[in-house]
Formats: structure tokens, sequence, C-alpha cells
């Protein structure tokens, strides 16, 4: 019997999810939204994997320039989540307006308050269903020490020690 996508959904809401940005810039053109379709790949090369929708311009703009960074955001970052997720309507660069952004050492934006960052060449990439799936081999990273926002039930949570 096949699965429907709201069963599928209501499923996959169960399992929490590291809350990212993942983040794409061409030129002064920049792009980003928010992920939880992200996870590791292997330590050697050290490598990840991100699931963007094609439909989004920031799936483009990895397709086009084959690079991409990953922000995890810290456990008081929901506004930024949602901002990048497309609430409000905000849209392109502007989401950019919220928070505190620099850019690597390629030009990439990376959330200066985040917990880790990643920036990536993309090594792989694969079309499945509705996303692509890119693998990207990390050139830079960074770690900092604050806990980490996590979704989960359709409801963001900050991680704490048992």
């Amino acid at each position: 019997m096949p699965v429907d996508a709201q069963s599928f959904r209501a499923a996959m809401a169960r399992f929490p999810g590291a809350v990212t940005i993942v983040t794409a810039a061409a030129g002064e053109d920049r792009r980003g939204i928010t992920a939880t379709a992200v996870c590791s790949v292997t330590a050697e090369p050290p490598s990840i994997l991100v699931c963007l929708n094609r439909q989004t311009g920031t799936c483009a703009m990895v397709r086009e320039t084959g690079r991409f960074n990953v922000s995890l955001l810290a456990g008081d970052a929901q506004e930024i989540a949602l901002r990048f997720a497309g609430a409000g309507g905000v849209t392109g660069a502007e989401k950019f307006a919220l928070g505190r952004w620099t850019e690597d050492s390629r030009g990439l934006p990376v959330l200066e308050d985040a917990v880790t960052t990643f920036s990536c060449e993309v090594a792989e990439m694969t079309d499945a269903g509705s996303h692509t799936v890119f693998i990207g081999q990390i050139t830079e990273l960074a770690v900092g020490e604050a806990p980490a926002l996590i979704y989960e039930r359709s409801r963001f949570h900050r991680l704490q020690p048992l």
C-alpha cells in the first residue's frame, strides 16, 4: 500500500532536526533558505549533504556556482529561521537584513552568531523528487559553543543536557 504525502510529512515531523541556513552567492546576489535536511556524509574527505527544493533561488544558485555555506542556528535564532523559511513574504537578498552576516574567504554569506558554519564546494549532486541533493566537500569551518536550535513537531526547541 503506497504511503501518501500527508502521512509521510506527519511521520517526518517526529524526526528532530537541527535548524540551518543554507546560503549561496553569485557576485552581489545572495540567496538563503532554512533547511533541516542537512547531515554529515564522511570525514575523509570532510563532507556534508543538503537537500534543497529545486523551485528555490538558493537551489538554482548552488547549481550555478557549485558552492554553498551552512550555518547551524543557535537556540535563540527562531526569527532568522522563520525569515529564511519565507515568513512574512521576505525573499531573496532581503532575508539577510536580519542577523549579523559576514563572508567566508570566497565571498559567501556566513551568519556570525551560528553555532557551526561549513563552507562547501559541491562534489556531487543528484535530483530526488522535488529536491536536489548536494554533497559538499568542506573547505572551511568554524565551531562555537551555543546550544543548537532544533525543529520537531512543527515547533522550535532548544537542546538541553539531560
